[in-house]
């Protein structure tokens, strides 16, 4: 799989550029391109949330602001310009700093957050050679990078010098850092049968047997703890107790506004986006078309959906489905008391996770004896 950074440094060798020239154009080529697509999926993410709470509510959401003079009235996309208006909003809004707050802290918490989310975008393959870097040890890099955002929740929630913003950094804290026990383990479970860290080898192992989901029924259990898992990584409801506006005011948010605020909202659907990513190239076969499970009866001109071409489309396909699925339980289930969530994840993930680890590895011993 060749990686975004050797294409450039390819195609710009012959250009004669002085080599500390070649470098700074290959490192923000790509570091400009991931804030780009930070920036385009929070601002589709919130107006497809919008719409999609309006339509389970019965109601239409958003539907004044329009974008250039195009407003939508009742129609699907109507408001369409709703969340360019609200962002516009954000970033002209007053910074508003507390007197007794460390104030220096306050403002670097949302950038390591948002810094945690934006290296994490580096390994993210998001088609066959569209991946800014390919490393060997992709999952063990994105584990790391995802949990860089605990430190910056708990400088916010501490510098804040607010009871509440303090209370929601340490649930979170606790939460994540619980949670990252069964990601981790549910893709164990991937490295022990595939044999590999690096995301394209998974991607690959699939094209050769199967998707992982369907692989077995331990794989489909490990699919569903790392789905719920991520859910909660995220802080998405039914887990979102670091910030439950009924306790917490905002959680560890409370004190933020403006320009900051909009940091910590740019990271929390970036780090849906990457999830959602990690589960369809994990579990759904990532760029992989849903054609090569049900080849039966294709017509043979229809097969062209099955290359490399449009394999960008269907990973973000399935991601934008996962999505869905996550804003689809912000508006079905309750909110988790804080001894729900810890007692799902201590004493009924964990010890799933486990046990699916053991019984994966006789499957694959078995199944390799009998057909292999």
């Amino acid at each position: 799989m060749t990686s975004i950074i050797d294409y450039f440094i390819n195609l710009l060798s012959f250009t004669g550029l002085d080599s500390s020239l070649l470098l700074i154009l290959v490192i923000h080529i790509p570091a400009i391109t991931i804030f780009l697509v930070m920036v385009v999926n929070a601002t589709v993410a919130v107006y497809m949330e919008r719409k999609i709470a309006a339509f389970m509510q019965d109601r239409l959401g958003p539907m004044e602001v329009g974008l250039f003079g195009f407003k939508g009235g009742k129609k699907f996309w109507g408001g369409i310009g709703q969340t360019i208006a609200d962002a516009i909003k954000l970033l002209t809004k007053e910074d508003i700093v507390p007197d007794n707050a460390d104030k220096k802290l306050m403002l670097l918490a949302p950038f390591i957050i948002f810094i945690g989310a934006f290296l994490t975008f580096i390994a993210i393959p998001f088609s066959k050679n569209l991946v800014v870097s390919d490393f060997n040890i992709g999952i063990f890099y994105i584990m790391a990078m995802s949990s860089v955002g605990v430190i910056g929740i708990i400088l916010a929630g501490w510098s804040s010098n607010n009871k509440w913003s303090l209370y929601g950094s340490m649930r979170a804290a606790a939460q994540i850092v619980s949670y990252e026990i069964p990601i981790g383990l549910t893709l164990l479970l991937v490295v022990l049968v595939t044999g590999s860290l690096n995301l394209g080898d998974i991607v690959q192992w699939q094209s050769d047997n199967r998707w992982f989901i369907i692989h077995s029924p331990f794989t489909f259990i490990a699919f569903f703890i790392f789905f719920i898992s991520v859910v909660a990584e995220t802080n998405r409801t039914p887990f979102d107790i670091p910030e439950a506006e009924s306790e917490l005011v905002a959680g560890w948010m409370t004190e933020y506004s403006g320009f900051k605020w909009a940091i910590f909202f740019l990271s929390e659907y970036a780090n849906m986006l990457i999830v959602s990513i990690v589960a369809s190239i994990v579990f759904l076969g990532g760029w992989l078309s849903p054609l090569a499970i049900i080849n039966i009866g294709i017509p043979e001109q229809w097969m062209f959906l099955d290359g490399p071409v449009l394999g960008f489309f269907w990973i973000m396909l399935k991601a934008i489905f996962l999505i869905f699925v996550m804003m689809w339980f912000r508006w079905t289930f309750p909110r988790l008391r804080v001894d729900q969530l810890m007692y799902l994840c201590w004493k009924v993930f964990i010890p799933f996770c486990l046990a699916n680890l053991f019984f994966v590895s006789i499957w694959e011993l078995i199944w390799s004896l009998i057909f292999k």
